[in-house]
């Protein structure tokens, strides 16, 4: 059996951020949502456990870092420089942030950073294995 990664992530608005992974290319799987949570799934690997803050609080009572901070970022491998581009580009026109970090371009490396609506960090993210330097 493959290991999956499920990351949770705090969310001030749930409606507006599933609206915002599901343009992105994620789709909500309903068995695992209510109105303080929603998995989001990418991939049979991959899924995104949005919780309203009352539901995260639950969890822990460690403090939800604003949305200014940088806590880690989350990269998600494309097959295309040109999904790079759509996956910046679609967060920006549903409520997100795109590129909060400068372009990375090194010919056979491609990524663009942008931030949810919570600015959670994500990264989308080309390589051409192939063209890669060596040594």
């Amino acid at each position: 059996m493959s290991r999956t990664i499920t990351v949770s992530l705090p969310v001030a608005d749930l409606i507006a951020s599933k609206a915002f992974y599901t343009a992105l290319g994620f789709v909500g799987n309903q068995q695992c949502t209510d109105d303080t949570a929603a998995l989001m799934v990418l991939s049979e690997t991959i899924s995104v456990m949005l919780l309203t803050h009352s539901k995260w609080r639950t969890f822990t009572d460690r403090p939800i870092p604003p949305k200014n901070s940088s806590e880690v970022c989350l990269n998600i491998s494309c097959v295309s420089r040109d999904e790079v581009d759509a996956m910046n580009k679609s967060a920006a026109e549903n409520g997100g942030t795109s590129d909060i970090n400068p372009v990375e371009d090194h010919g056979f490396m491609y990524g663009r950073d942008f931030a949810d609506p919570d600015g959670h960090i994500w990264g989308a993210q080309w390589m051409d294995m192939s063209a890669m330097p060596t040594g």
